[in-house]
């Protein structure tokens, strides 16, 4: 049996997501959890589109049907790898003749509940980008760099308070170092679904942790609204002090290779100066990683420090805290958090 389904209806069901657009398609954004079975390879789907535009539509279809026959079965043994109970969601870019295929197919060949997303991808982007856009109740944790502030949010998830990393949906940290040792980033499309992802599974009435980022974290943006969000909101800004931040900085990246850090030490070179960039070079040649650090938390500082100034300061609490110890700060931060 085959029923469309909307978009707000998806998420309560848990039943699986097959999306059938080509692997360019899923690769640009999907929904997450959602399994690709396309239809086309990216090039079949470029040839089949050619001709639609160069010829028609019937010949198209033509083209199609051949460049899909082949796969029927295969369609029907990877549907049942990831819905054995024969219960399954289907969509392509808008719900049209991809979607409305397949599901036929899946249906005739023993499925019991073939869903079909209403308007597609394009009805959940739309759904995604307006959820974005509420509001929600924001703590943002700040602090200069090497305070731990991504393990600290950690802890505060052990809590039981709610959280949201950006830094790991992004997978990077944020500064000129932040890709080393990281997965390749999502496409900026999809750390937007991925957020609203993570944002789904809160209570928006409930506070949300979330780190004070830039607009950019690597290549991926925070959707603008999110941003001026965490932008308005409370900011707990932690102070501890430079030598603690860079023992921390030198566990975090003394083990990665050098020439990545010598990488990200040229990013800033014209922040840093010719003369500290040359310095730091020869530091990490020497594997001085505490004095590296140091050099660049002087960089750094002043860039926090002018972030922080530039909020409304009724709106910034600063937290003196004399070491990076993770759990014993995620506790005086949630305490102070609550009076």
């Amino acid at each position: 049996m085959i029923s469309e389904i909307k978009i707000e209806e998806v998420f309560s069901l848990g039943i699986p997501i097959v999306d059938v657009r080509s692997p360019g398609e899923f690769q640009k954004g999907h929904i997450p959890k959602a399994v690709n079975i396309p239809l086309f390879s990216n090039e079949e789907r470029a040839h089949v589109g050619t001709v639609y535009k160069q010829n028609s539509k019937e010949a198209a279809l033509k083209i199609g049907y051949t460049y899909v026959e082949p796969k029927l079965n295969s369609f029907i043994s990877e549907s049942l790898k990831i819905a054995p109970n024969k219960s399954i969601i289907v969509h392509c870019w808008r719900g049209g003749m991809r979607s409305q295929s397949f599901a036929k197919h899946l249906s005739e060949n023993g499925f019991d509940d073939v869903k079909v997303i209403i308007g597609g991808y394009k009805a959940y982007r739309n759904h995604v980008l307006t959820n974005l856009e509420k509001p929600f109740h924001l703590k943002v944790l700040g602090g200069y760099t090497g305070s731990g502030k991504t393990q600290i949010l950690h802890e505060l998830k052990k809590l039981k308070n709610q959280v949201i990393d950006l830094e790991g949906l992004a997978n990077h940290k944020g500064s000129a170092f932040g890709g080393i040792g990281q997965k390749e980033q999502p496409t900026v499309e999809q750390f937007e679904n991925n957020l609203h992802h993570a944002l789904q599974k809160l209570d928006p009435l409930q506070p949300i942790w979330v780190e004070d980022e830039s607009h950019n974290i690597g290549r991926v943006k925070i959707p603008i609204q999110f941003f001026h969000q965490i932008r308005d909101a409370k900011l707990y800004f932690l102070d501890i002090p430079k030598n603690e931040r860079a023992i921390f900085l030198v566990s975090e990246y003394a083990n990665i290779n050098t020439q990545a850090l010598k990488d990200s030490i040229l990013r800033i070179s014209k922040r840093l100066g010719d003369l500290n960039t040359r310095k730091s070079i020869q530091l990490l040649d020497k594997e001085k990683f505490y004095e590296v650090a140091l050099i660049s938390l002087h960089y750094y500082d002043k860039f926090y420090l002018k972030g922080m100034e530039r909020r409304k300061p009724n709106e910034v609490l600063q937290i003196k805290l004399p070491t990076t110890n993770h759990y014993n700060n995620a506790l005086e931060i949630k305490k102070m958090a609550n009076t």
